[in-house]
């Protein structure tokens, strides 16, 4: 959530900096007139229960002066004044729902150093590694699906038959890499991330601070009979551990690394950006979340992507790491780094790790402070996170780049310890 004071002190500031996302200036002009009727009403508030308190005190003197009926009169007036209290204070719970509502639909800021730009097409490639075109030429490369199929360690038509489209069952060698890949994710940064296991469940309020609803409620999954929605990225649980809390700055940074099976609606027509692993409704996610000091961001944003990156390197993988325009920036982030790794068999580069900066956006959500040691000064927490390693791209780019000739998938070095040392995948 954006401060609201900005909009009302600095509106058209306020308005072009969000413009940079495509929000409409018509919503930011909503708030503030919601704002502006929401600080009239508390002042109408605060004068009507100032009056009721000294006429209260005119009652206590006027009976010790033994002025009894012009006591009960002032009694009389004073419950008058109490109804047009309750009218009031219920004119202003109406404005503040109207006003939270609007302002859950604003994004946040996008950062000064994001490239301007309308759409995905207008996000700068920053750097390469590991790709060379000439290295795929004279070969072909058949997409993971067939691969996999093939070997007998992935199964689409079962997982249609449960499930429907966009789900996965994985067999043999083919689970078992996927619980490899989980585990690489977590041992890398075991030194220097805190491992958490959290619930695949969370309450409303817990997902809707962290700027999952509601302007994404139609692509979680909401479990029927509860309160409760299943957790779109570990994220949402990691960042909802400490709402409401005040840190101390000694705490910080907080860094935290969790794997979650996650659930989204995706979307996508059936075709070939849904076939096989390249776009699920349910996957396994390894996710980082960091708390920090607010000078502290731009650096702790640095050093994430570095991690992000580092599963894509241990496992070999080519991959190209993308800074978003502001356009297609993600509702909560002011700056997203995303990581593309080169699929050879689909031909396509397959986005498998999202790193953002999130500023103060979901701490002021949820109230999530630190108190500084020298001042005492309580303020709000940065956040980040990112995709250590999402596994179905991942697990994908596994096997079109290890596929050979003769059909067998070659397991990348970093794998082998998780297979007792094999150098290949089987259908077992």
């Amino acid at each position: 959530m954006i401060d609201i004071r900005l909009i009302l002190e600095d509106f058209d500031a306020t308005a072009a900096r969000l413009a940079r996302k495509k929000v409409d200036r018509g919503l930011v002009l909503e708030a503030r007139t919601l704002a502006e009727r929401r600080r009239s009403q508390v002042r109408a508030v605060d004068d009507a229960r100032s009056a009721m308190n000294t006429g209260a005190a005119q009652v206590g003197r006027l009976l010790r002066e033994g002025r009894a009926d012009d006591a009960d009169r002032q009694r009389a007036e004073l419950a008058a004044a109490r109804d047009e209290i309750d009218a009031l204070e219920a004119e202003l719970r109406a404005t503040e729902a109207d006003l939270d509502d609007v302002v859950m639909r604003i994004p946040n800021f996008p950062d000064d150093q994001v490239p301007d730009g309308q759409s995905e097409t207008d996000n700068v490639v920053v750097r390469t590694e590991g790709y060379d075109p000439a290295d795929y030429e004279g070969r072909s490369y058949a997409p993971h699906w067939e691969v996999a199929t093939r070997l007998g360690i992935f199964d689409g038509e079962r997982a249609a038959k449960l499930s429907g489209g966009m789900f996965s069952v994985l067999r043999g060698d083919g689970a078992r890499l996927l619980r490899a890949l989980v585990s690489l994710g977590l041992d890398l940064h075991r030194d220097h991330y805190e491992e958490i296991s959290v619930p695949h469940l969370v309450r409303t309020e817990v997902i809707q601070k962290t700027g999952h609803l509601t302007k994404f409620e139609n692509q979680a999954y909401r479990v029927r009979d509860d309160e409760l929605w299943l957790v779109p990225t570990a994220e949402v649980p990691l960042m909802g551990l400490h709402q409401g809390e005040i840190l101390s700055e000694a705490e910080l940074p907080r860094r935290y690394v969790a794997h979650t099976v996650c659930w989204r609606r995706e979307a996508g027509a059936a075709g070939k950006d849904t076939r096989g692993l390249q776009r699920l409704h349910e996957f396994h996610k390894v996710e980082l979340v960091k708390l920090c000091r607010p000078e502290d961001s731009e650096a702790e944003l640095m050093s994430l992507l570095a991690d992000a990156e580092a599963s894509i390197r241990a496992l070999g993988l080519p991959y190209r790491v993308l800074e978003l325009c502001s356009a297609d920036l993600t509702f909560s982030a002011s700056r997203v780094f995303d990581l593309e790794v080169y699929a050879p068999g689909v031909d396509r580069w397959l986005e498998v790790s999202s790193v953002s900066l999130v500023t103060d956006f979901q701490a002021r959500r949820g109230s999530i402070r630190f108190r500084r040691e020298a001042t005492g000064k309580v303020e709000l927490v940065h956040s980040l996170n990112g995709s250590a390693l999402a596994t179905p791209r991942v697990w994908a780019a596994v096997i079109e780049h290890g596929q050979q000739p003769d059909g067998t998938v070659t397991i990348p070095e970093a794998l082998r310890p998780y297979f007792g040392g094999r150098e290949q995948l089987s259908g077992t």
